[in-house]
């Protein structure tokens, strides 16, 4: 049996590859590395992704086709698709799920200020192609690496290391022409959502959900900043900052699991057992 952080037994079978922190941490970064040179080599600047749908495509879509399915197969090999998209107990106080509600509402606030009649087919399809990101990021820090770390320490730690993470995955744009003033922000931002996406894992039960309002959050926020949107954009905006904070102060209430035990109380060791 291996012992998660969730202060409850999950059965180890069908884990072909016993979880360990530095196998999260070294697909972590092997992710980075696999987008950041398939967007390298798409030879599109951070800033200018939105100009175009070949733009977005090569800046983007691309490098997310193939983390799609590299992910698909490191998860396979492992055999951690369960333990990476569901929760063996979920969060015994669900009603902060209410903060990942206000987000899909803040999303539907941009999806009804964008500009649609100024997309032509190519940015669209580029545009539903970056909806993959939902799929690669959370695999990557609430799915493999959730459980590498599971294997290791609390769940108070669990979340902050792959929500750190998470944001710290975004400095990547530097390196892809973005300025670091607004890249550091970015980032800030971006550890903010992904307490959001865990809070959504917890009350949940799956990461699923989680991958289903990355996709269209991100879809969303490059939608809205195509063309000439509406003023309701600027009103998502501004809401979007509290609720991030939000999601922040009650992330604390869904570490508690469905039997109220405090997560993290087990021995600092995963143990499998035949």
């Amino acid at each position: 049996m291996f012992e998660s952080g969730l202060g409850s037994k999950v059965s180890a079978e069908g884990l072909r590859v016993r979880p360990r922190v530095a196998i999260g941490f070294a697909i972590f970064i092997g992710y980075m590395i696999l987008v950041f040179s398939v967007q390298k080599l798409g030879g599109v600047p951070f800033p200018e992704w939105g100009d175009s749908g070949s733009n977005l495509f090569f800046g983007a879509g691309l490098s997310l086709l193939v983390a799609t399915v590299a992910l698909a197969v490191t998860t396979s090999l492992l055999g951690w698709w369960r333990p990476a998209l569901f929760e063996a107990v979920r969060s015994r106080h669900r009603w902060p799920i209410v903060v990942p509600i206000v987000m899909a509402l803040l999303l539907v606030v941009n999806l009804s200020a964008t500009d649609w009649e100024s997309f032509d087919g190519a940015f669209l399809a580029a545009s539903i192609i970056l909806i993959l990101v939902g799929f690669t990021e959370e695999l990557t820090t609430r799915g493999l690496l959730l459980v590498a770390l599971r294997s290791r320490f609390s769940e108070v730690w669990v979340w902050l290391i792959s929500s750190v993470a998470f944001g710290l995955m975004h400095y990547m744009n530097v390196l892809l022409g973005q300025g670091f003033a607004p890249t550091s922000q970015q980032v800030g931002l971006a550890f903010l959502a992904g307490t959001i996406f865990y809070i959504l894992r917890r009350t949940t039960g799956s990461l699923i959900p989680a991958m289903v309002l990355h996709g269209l959050w991100d879809f969303s926020v490059f939608a809205v900043g195509y063309g000439t949107p509406s003023p309701l954009a600027g009103l998502a905006t501004v809401f979007y900052l509290g609720v991030a904070v939000l999601g922040l102060a009650v992330v604390w209430f869904t570490f508690r699991s469905a039997s109220d035990v405090p997560l993290g109380t087990r021995s600092r060791t995963a143990q499998v057992a035949a």
